[in-house]
């Protein structure tokens, strides 16, 4: 017989995680529009120094609507209007798990960004540096939908 507790690890291993992602788009004054670039800070196990969006996983019975203002909220600080539509959707794999992410447009509305310990460096990006970072490709093709929009 296996050891229950080996079984739990196996099980949470092959767990299917939903997380949400906002690209936060800025339209400023002399008419350019930027997009925020969040880095994970080098302390967080996964995805230390990667350049993205803000990103988090549902909370238990959370819609994903509710969960992409509430990680916005948590990271950023800003105010901010999410578009109800997600504009893409793609599956992957973190830290061995399978993991699907609902990507979401975000409108900057108020605030200056008060980043949580989740990131260490920000910037708001225009889509030229969006392009020419180290930003994951599928993100990179969601940010140019969300400036489109």
């Amino acid at each position: 017989m296996r050891d229950p507790m080996s079984i739990a690890r196996a099980e949470e291993k092959d767990a299917f995680v939903v997380a949400v992602v906002a690209v936060i788009v800025r339209d400023d004054p002399d008419g350019a529009r930027r997009v925020l670039a969040m880095r994970r800070a080098a302390t967080k196990d996964a995805g230390a120094g990667i350049w993205e969006t803000c990103s988090g996983r549902l909370e238990a019975d959370e819609q994903p609507i509710d969960a992409v203002t509430r990680e916005v909220r948590e990271e950023t600080g800003l105010e901010v209007r999410v578009d109800a539509t997600p504009i893409d959707a793609y599956a992957m794999r973190r830290r061995e798990r399978p993991m699907a992410l609902i990507v979401y447009r975000a409108a900057w509305i108020a605030g200056e960004v008060r980043r949580s310990d989740e990131h260490d460096a920000h910037a708001w990006w225009t889509l030229a540096e969006v392009e020419a970072s180290p930003m994951p490709t599928r993100l990179v093709e969601a940010v140019k939908r969300a400036l489109a929009r």
